[in-house]
Formats: structure tokens, C-alpha cells, sequence
């Protein structure tokens, strides 16, 4: 049996139900739920599972506009760390990366970069090789949809413009290995580049304790196109990326999900003389759900722990709409579930920083959600589709009560780089065009010229940019005076 304790003082009753289950008896609405393990059923181990709740109607601007921050991350002092291993990587390379992967991850590497057309093809179980290119069909048919078409545009008579794409020449891919191995993120990353045809493709992952690559990681470095394979990770890998190294090349821009560290790297090195960029600022993961009586209890706990199990520093928000939802239940579910998981100590350390919002109607929780801007929106509630043309702050959107988080995760086709701690308010997530730049070209005839060029002379003059307008005026001249020697 385990005692909960809730934050009004009262408690409740979990017991055992058999499989791993777990009842709940004594909870009412407007509280939240903190669950201790008892000592002698779960040998010491504690884990809470606590989302404070809020009723928006009775919040000032003020408190509404407070629920938008995310557990702050301290980035000064984080930087104070990752600045001298960015240095020590672009003065001493490959040695530099190698001592920082030997401190850090307990490895000791010959070699930090494998070039993927040299490494044998790895060996999957069927099952697991099936669902991997069930993912990769599918993300290559959504990216490769997103390729514009090239359209030539006359302005005015003889004025033609467009606009073309190239791809940027050498990326970075940093997949993270720490408390999860995301191949996942191998496949997000690798297929829109090969569809954008970018030449040099440097894969970063953190090795596995014999030194080698994980083997689904690899194999969707192959099947994706990469060209080099860093194995290290943190900021020692976005330097090396950054900065190049002996055996590693350098990149242009770098993209993926990573923690604290490996974003400070990112943030320093696309402000400093390595001359790259990144796909986005990024935080820790995030999720929130909008929920009405027609959700099921089960299935709104589980999409909430999906994001939390991602880390302690993960966030989840469930936002609660009208009457009739049977928070009870969700609540039981989401202690069950909770103890049930591999990772559920950091899903609680999660949702001890969560919470539940109460709204009126879908209009106030809509609007509460693009306030916050959410890296993942779940809208679980009925006919969800009539809702998408409200949003208009979100990484990556779920209508409807069979459409999980989970599949844009790994295999609907949409990508799972996503903008996180509010930044969906101005950046979208990673796709084709993250991998693309687009040159505009313009061609004018002498026609085009003597339509526009006066305008030009005019615009340039009152600027006071007289070679502007001699650019124009030697031009129309010559136009002139050809046409008087006809």
C-alpha cells in the first residue's frame, strides 16, 4: 500500500491491483497528487507525482502571464563551463575531443570519426529493421513534399525575378545517447539533408562503452545518407563540428536536440568566429494537452508521461476544458502509469514542476496554449479539427483522441526537432528549408530597364547615392543612344 499525500493536508489510499496497477481512493477535485512509495512495499525508493493546479477565470494577467515560464535554466553558469572545452577543441582537435570523451562518457577512442562508407551494414532484428524504414518512408514522403516549386515572376514589363534553392554544403547532426539512444532523431535529422542534397553529412552520437556505434543509429546513418560518423557528444562534439578537427570536417550549420551543454555550445559557437548556425534554440522537452470529458483518462496520463519520462527538467501542462472531465481518473492513472515506468523517477521530478489549468471553454484554453507555446500540442478533446486554424503558437500539433505525441516522435513523417521553452512563439520546427538557402536572381531587358530604371534614379537620389543612380542612368544612355544610331 502507498500513502499520497495532498497539498490541502488531506490524504488517499493507493493500493496494488495486481500487473502493476495500482487504485486510488480519496481524491477530489482542485487537488494536487503527491504519491510516496511506502518503505516496506517499495523498498525506500520515493518518487512523487505532483501538477499544481489553476483555474484561469481566477488568475490576474499578471499570474496567467507567470504560467508561460519554464524551470529556468542558468545558462551563465553553464557557459562558464562549456566555453574553455569549446576553446580546448578548436586549439588541440581530435586530442581535445578524445580526453573529453574519455572524462565524460568512460570511453576510451583510437578514433573519433568513421567514415560511414567504410562501416559494414549493421544487423537488426526484422522487426525493429521494419519499423525503422516504416519511419524513414515515411519522413522522406512528408519532406520531400515540402520542395518548392521555382516560379519566375515579371513585375513589370521585362522585369523577371525568382528565387532558388541550393542546399547548404556540410551539416551537423547531433544525436544525443545520454539516459536514452534516440535513432530516432538520426532519421529527423539525415533524411530531410539527403533530400536537401547536402554534400557532407558529419553524424554526432556518443559512443557505446566498447568505442563503437549504436547499431540503429547506424543503420539509419546509412539508409539516410550521412557521410561521416563523430562518435562523441556534448559540447565537445558541437565544437568539433563547429571548428572542424583533423578527422572531422567542419560544418556550416549544426542541428539536434541535446541538454544544457550541448545547447550552451551551440548558442556560444553560433555567435563566435567558427561562422555557423543552428537550426534553433532549444530547452528541455514539453507537452500540453488540452483535454475535455470525452478523453480518455489513460490515454491523457500516458501522453503527459511521454514527455515527462524524457528528463527531470522535462515540463508538462494539462489544460482541463469545461465540465465533466474526470480529473480523478486521470490523476490515478497518471500515479499508475508513473510507477510503472523504466524512467518514472525522472518523469515524477518532471511533474513536480507541471501543472493543470482549468478552462471555460476551448476559446480560453486555446488562447492559454498559444500564450505558452507549447514545443508538442495535444488537443484530445471532440471534433478537434475545428480548432487547428486557432493555433497559432505550437511546435508540432495532435488533433483528435487517436493521434498520441509518440507518432510525430517516430514514425507519422513529421520531424521532431521542434522549438521548446516558448521559442515556437517565433521559430518553427526543423524541415526541408532548415536545410536549404535561397538565392534570389533577377534579369531585366532593355525594355525592363527603361520601365524601371527612372524610378531607380529617383529612389537613389533622394537616398544621395549617386553611383547608385549612375548604375542606371550610364545604362539607359547607352539603351538611348543605341536606338538613335538605328
Amino acid at each position: 500500500m502507498m500513502e499520497a499525500q495532498l497539498v490541502n493536508g488531506s490524504s488517499c489510499l493507493i493500493r496494488p491491483s495486481g500487473a502493476g496497477h495500482f487504485q486510488v481512493t480519496g481524491i477530489s477535485r482542485n487537488t494536487s497528487l503527491q504519491c510516496r512509495r511506502s518503505p516496506a512495499v517499495f523498498a525506500n525508493q520515493r518518487i512523487r507525482c505532483s501538477m499544481k493546479p489553476y483555474r484561469l477565470s481566477e488568475l490576474t494577467q499578471v499570474e496567467v502571464e507567470k504560467l508561460k515560464t519554464r524551470p529556468r535554466i542558468d545558462f551563465s553558469s553553464i557557459f562558464s563551463v562549456v566555453n574553455p572545452i569549446v576553446d580546448d577543441v578548436h586549439k588541440r582537435g581530435d586530442a581535445a575531443v578524445k580526453e573529453y570523451t574519455s572524462r565524460f562518457d568512460k570511453v576510451e577512442l583510437d578514433k573519433i570519426v568513421e567514415d560511414v562508407s567504410d562501416l559494414s551494414d549493421p544487423v537488426l532484428n526484422s522487426d525493429v529493421k521494419e519499423a525503422f524504414d516504416v519511419a524513414y518512408s515515411n519522413i522522406y514522403a512528408f519532406h520531400a513534399a515540402q520542395k518548392s516549386t521555382e516560379k519566375t515572376v515579371e513585375n513589370m514589363k521585362g522585369v523577371k525575378c525568382k528565387r532558388v534553392a541550393r542546399s547548404i554544403n556540410s551539416v551537423g547532426l547531433y544525436v544525443p545517447g545520454g539516459t536514452a539512444v534516440l535513432p530516432s532523431t538520426a532519421l529527423m535529422l539525415s533524411v530531410p539533408a539527403q533530400i536537401a542534397g547536402c554534400k557532407t553529412v558529419v553524424l554526432a552520437t556518443p559512443p557505446t562503452q566498447d568505442g563503437n556505434i549504436c547499431k540503429e543509429v547506424l543503420y539509419c546513418a546509412k539508409k539516410a545518407g550521412v557521410t561521416h560518423i563523430l562518435k562523441a557528444g556534448g559540447a565537445q562534439a558541437i565544437s568539433a563540428m563547429a571548428w572542424g578537427t583533423e578527422s572531422c570536417p567542419k560544418v556550416e550549420k549544426i542541428f539536434g536536440p541535446g541538454n544544457q551543454y550541448v545547447t550552451a555550445a551551440k548558442m556560444i559557437l553560433q555567435n563566435s568566429e567558427a561562422m555557423i548556425s543552428i537550426d534553433m534554440p532549444a530547452g528541455p522537452s514539453e507537452v500540453l494537452v488540452i483535454a475535455d470529458k470525452h478523453a480518455i483518462p489513460g490515454h491523457v496520463a500516458a501522453d503527459l508521461l511521454s514527455q515527462a519520462e524524457h528528463g527531470p527538467d522535462s515540463q508538462v501542462v494539462l489544460v482541463i476544458v469545461g465540465d465533466g472531465v474526470d480529473l480523478d481518473a486521470i490523476l490515478e492513472e497518471l500515479s499508475k502509469q508513473c510507477y510503472s515506468l523504466p524512467r518514472g523517477d525522472f518523469a515524477s521530478k518532471a511533474l513536480s514542476h507541471s501543472f493543470i489549468v482549468y478552462a471555460r471553454d476551448m476559446l480560453e484554453a486555446i488562447t492559454f496554449s498559444n500564450l505558452y507555446a507549447p514545443e508538442h500540442l495535444i488537443i484530445n478533446v471532440k471534433d478537434a479539427e475545428k480548432w487547428e486554424s486557432f493555433i497559432e503558437n505550437a511546435g508540432s500539433v495532435f488533433l483528435g483522441p487517436w493521434t498520441p505525441e509518440s507518432v510525430g516522435d517516430y514514425a507519422s513523417g513529421t520531424n521532431h526537432v521542434l522549438p521548446t521553452y516558448g521559442y515556437a512563439r517565433m521559430y518553427g520546427g526543423v524541415s526541408l528549408d532548415s536545410f536549404l538557402k535561397y538565392i534570389t536572381v533577377q534579369s531585366l531587358t532593355e525594355e525592363g530597364l527603361r520601365n524601371l530604371g527612372p524610378y531607380v534614379e529617383t529612389m537613389a537620389e533622394v537616398e544621395g547615392l549617386e553611383a547608385h543612380k549612375r548604375a542606371v542612368t550610364l545604362r539607359l544612355q547607352d539603351i538611348e543612344a543605341k536606338q538613335v544610331s538605328r
